[in-house]
Formats: C-alpha cells, structure tokens, sequence
C-alpha cells in the first residue's frame, strides 16, 4: 500500500511535465471556463489594441501637418464621429460582449464539493464527501466540475488558478460559491490574488488534476489510516511531535493531535511544496521549516523549534511518513 503511495506521488510530479510550460497563466487555458476568459482578453488585446494605434497615427499626422492646413477628416464631423459615435459604439459592443461572457460562466452540476479557507498565509482543504483533509493543494479528477465553497478565517484573499478559471474573493463569515473543470491532466499553479498582508506573494497552491481513475486511487490512498511507527526512531519523531508541541497548532489523523491553527499534517509527505509554495517537500527544507520557519516565510505564525539533531531527524522522518 505504501508503494502505491510513492506512485502517485511520483505522478503528481510526472504529471507536472504536462502544462509546465504555463503553469500559471491565463492565456494558456486548460477549462471551458479560461478558455472564454482568454478569448475576451485577445478580443479586448486586438479592438483596444486597434484603438491605440489609430489613436497614435491621427496624433502623428497632426503633428506633421503643415501649419494652417485643413483638419484632417473635416473638422467638426470628424471630431464628433472619431471622438463621440466611434468609441461609445465600440465600448458599448464591449460592454455587451464582457456581459456575455459572464453570463455564461455560471456554475454547472458538480461531482463532489471542496471547502477552502484561506489563513494567513495559506490554505485549508477539506473533501466533506471524501473525508479527507489536506493543506495547500487541490487534487481534482480531469473533466469532472468540482463546487469550491470559499471562505476566510481573518482577512480578504482571492482564489485565482488562471489555466481554470477567474478569480474569487474569500470573505470571512460569508462563503462564496465557485467551480474548476480541468480538461487536460497536470499540475496548475493558483495563487491569492487579493493583498492580504506581509506574505501575500507566498501564499501559493497546487491544483493537482489526475485522470478519473488516478483520481480514485489517490482519494482511497487519503482515506487509508496510517501505519503505527515501525522502528525506535519513528517512534521517537512521533513522541517528539507531541513533546515539543508541534500538536498544539497542527492536526494528524489516527493520532491525539487535532488542533485546527495550522495546516492539517496528515498527509504531510505527498506535498509538493512547504508554507504555501514557498519551498519544495524536501528533507532539508522540512528540517529547515521546522527550525527557523520565520527565516523562510517572516511574519507566519509558526515559531521556531528547538531541537536535538537525533530528535529533530527522528520528527523529519516520522512526517515523511504520514502519505
């Protein structure tokens, strides 16, 4: 079973090789939803663009003009077709054309519902359906629509995937209601895209899409409980999880530890990143974050942890495990 585990971790990080040309950008949409937002934007690009050209070229010939000559265009007509009917036509058809578009991004039947709140600096997970809990990531099956209920625990963030669609504000005490589709299989990157204080650039996460039957494994892989520690030093990292405190702030399931300050542990060694997209998963830098966490991301609320070599090891590896 733990070897399935390492598989789908390992492609998680194969798939990331799909769109990794783009992974965050908005003009390379993988979504019916990005794909409309895209089109609007080159529609925009290409009249506004056609605008400002023309704008610069009837500049240019005034320029030049020979001093006392005609106004180009007829003087007045000119000036009222050129500066009155032409852009009230073309902002008004633009108008229409935006407004279509947001009509049509309304939310379909999803398959199953995913809540998100968003911290300061990070994000919350929870598959309600699922029974499953997780941090900084969203894993969704390709093709399928998946209804995000979005909220804030302090300040106002902005949940934005721009491969899968617009963005959306995260209010605290009033969820709002949003979607992905992911139609082709990768890794997307999201961000918050509202500023919400000192680490508002690192609070990243991954939206993880897997083919429908990938996406199966990996929600029954989530749903296995978890091993008890199976040598001297896996268990020492256990005890040492609750001795040094680190259960007062985070949770993992099958254990005592259930507080809800920060991110939820429980399957803490399938990430791909550490404090929202600030580093990689590595054993180095999970050692790091655990030792001067503010040295990596000032301003989070994690306090530095103290340890022993042997005893710091010991917790690294233990947290490895939990997959």
């Amino acid at each position: 079973m733990r070897s399935r585990g390492v598989a789908l971790a390992l492609l998680a990080l194969a798939l990331a090789g799909c769109p990794a040309e783009h992974p965050q950008s908005a003009l390379h949409p993988a979504s019916q939803e990005a794909g409309r937002i895209a089109r609007l934007w080159w529609v925009m690009l290409g009249v506004y663009g056609a605008v400002t050209l023309a704008t610069f070229a009837l500049l240019a010939a005034a320029l030049l003009r020979r001093r006392g000559a005609e106004a180009p265009g007829g003087g007045v007509r000119f000036v009222v077709v050129a500066g009155i009917v032409v852009p009230t036509v073309i902002l008004v058809g633009m108008l229409f054309y935006s407004l279509r578009v947001s009509t049509a991004l309304h939310l379909p039947e999803a398959a199953f519902t995913v809540r998100v709140t968003g911290f300061q600096w990070w994000w919350d997970v929870r598959y309600p359906d699922h029974d499953i809990v997780t941090a900084n990531e969203l894993y969704v099956p390709v093709g399928e629509v998946v209804r995000l209920e979005l909220r804030a625990a302090d300040v106002v963030h902005s949940f934005w995937v721009p491969n899968l669609h617009g963005k959306m504000d995260l209010l605290p005490e009033h969820p709002n209601q949003f979607w992905l589709r992911a139609e082709v299989p990768g890794v997307y990157r999201g961000q918050c895209a509202e500023f919400c204080g000192l680490q508002h650039a690192l609070m990243a996460f991954d939206v993880v899409a897997l083919p429908k039957d990938e996406f199966e494994r990996w929600v029954a892989e989530r749903r296995r409980p978890h091993p008890e520690p199976a040598d001297d030093e896996l268990r020492l990292g256990q005890e040492v999880f609750f001795s040094a405190g680190c259960n007062a702030c985070h949770a993992v399931g099958g254990t005592d530890a259930v507080a809800l300050v920060g991110p939820d542990l429980t399957h803490i060694g399938t990430r791909r990143t550490l404090g929202a997209g600030t580093v990689a998963n590595t054993r180095g830098d999970l050692a790091g974050w655990i030792s001067q966490p503010q040295v990596l991301k000032p301003g989070n609320l994690m306090p530095p942890t103290y340890l022993e070599p042997r005893e710091l090891h010991a917790l690294v590896r233990w947290l490895e495990t939990l997959r």
